[in-house]
């Protein structure tokens, strides 16, 4: 398996945005905007790769100088339990301190709060809905 960082507009971009409808959006009935999409360009995408087969995937995006908010993780329905999200989860966190920043946060959906908890995410906040979806708020210092 091999992780990198992709390009927002390229062929490997189209195949997360298939992953993250297949994974995240499909089972609630919802889809990406064009809007949505565009405002991904300044975002930092980062997939897991079996050859060009995408095993998964996470976008960082920047809240301030200090802070990126990790949005959108997503790991191929089957390959779950594998150790693909916890490759991803490191890989975007070593990214992030190499840009300097200092924290990372996430609305995370209260069904991967147990996930992210392994890492050292905390959560902050009272439980919201985000997509029709429980989520709260996670951070961790970097």
């Amino acid at each position: 398996m091999g992780l990198k960082q992709i390009d927002h507009g390229s062929r490997e971009y189209q195949q997360m945005i298939q992953l993250r409808s297949q994974i995240l959006r499909q089972p609630l009935g919802l889809s990406f905007s064009p809007e949505e999409l565009e405002k991904e360009k300044n975002d930092i995408l980062i997939a897991a790769f079996d050859d060009d087969d995408m095993l998964g995937c996470c976008m960082l995006c920047p809240v301030d100088n200090n802070t990126l908010r990790l949005r959108q993780m997503a790991v191929n329905n089957n390959l779950q339990g594998k150790g693909i999200g916890a490759s991803i989860m490191s890989f975007a966190e070593n990214i992030a301190r190499d840009k300097g920043y200092r924290t990372m946060m996430m609305h995370a959906r209260d069904s991967a709060i147990g996930f992210y908890e392994k890492f050292g995410y905390k959560v902050t906040g009272d439980e919201f809905i985000e997509v029709n979806v429980p989520h709260h708020v996670m951070v961790k210092r970097l």
